[in-house]
């Protein structure tokens, strides 16, 4: 055999051995990957959505699918250990209101009114991931309450004649007043927002973290900061209003 060909034959096998090689490091590189995902669902883009898992840079799509699956978000709520009840859909016209879910067991005052599934998903995450790990951190006490202005009624924006509907109009948000805190304490977006101050007290610094937290859930947070007629209370929808939604 020609030196040559013993060359050829040495570079065909070199080939087929780094070849070889990779197909083996791709290969540990996927399996080490989905066991990593395994145990880290929430940056798992195919793992099925369960609110009682770590949120991860998947969670926000996964809530996003929900705005237009009713019947995904239910099986979510259920997958996921959140008490709830479907009601009948109600309404007529635009205030047609087909998904009526209400949440039993979360803490909102005075009443727990229906909304779409996908804010009652929202709104267990809030809670769980953003309110409550910051009023322990800034009070070192939980929410044990948190009061609202509603969630349905049937009117146009800012109550218009005419113009775009609310989302309130198909109970697709909900306006938020303030939070109890579990030792009595009362924090109150009219009385204890104040976006100009220099060194913001205690109340001031939860409201602006629990507002820009609820951006990670919801596709649409108003708050004080965005007009005059937002100043008592942060609005809270699932309407997903250009890319990544509006935080304000």
């Amino acid at each position: 055999m020609s030196g040559r060909s013993r060359l050829s034959r040495r570079l065909g096998r070199f080939r087929r051995d780094r070849a070889l090689f990779w197909l083996l490091v791709l290969l540990g590189l996927f399996v080490a990957g989905r066991a990593w995902l395994a145990d880290h669902p929430g940056d798992d883009p195919w793992a099925p959505l369960d609110l009682r898992e770590e949120p991860g840079w998947a969670t926000a799509r996964k809530i996003t699918a929900l705005r237009n699956d009713p019947a995904q978000c239910r099986a979510v709520l259920e997958r996921s250990a959140i008490a709830f009840r479907q009601l009948e859909p109600a309404g007529e016209g635009a205030c047609r209101r087909e998904d009526r879910t209400q949440l039993t067991d979360f803490p909102l005052n005075p009443t727990r009114p229906p909304t779409t599934c996908a804010v009652a998903a929202a709104l267990e995450l809030w809670l769980r991931d953003g309110v409550n790990p910051i009023a322990q951190e800034i009070y070192g006490s939980k929410v044990a309450r948190i009061e609202h202005y509603g969630s349905y009624s049937c009117r146009r924006l800012y109550g218009r004649d005419s113009g775009p509907w609310s989302e309130h109009a198909t109970g697709n948000a909900i306006d938020i007043a303030a939070f109890v805190l579990a030792d009595g304490t009362r924090i109150s977006v009219l009385r204890d927002w104040d976006s100009t101050a220099s060194e913001p007290d205690r109340a001031d610094r939860f409201l602006h973290a629990a507002r820009d937290r609820a951006c990670d859930v919801f596709g649409t947070v108003l708050s004080p900061d965005y007009n005059d007629a937002h100043r008592d209370h942060f609005h809270l929808d699932q309407e997903a209003r250009g890319f990544g939604g509006v935080c304000r």
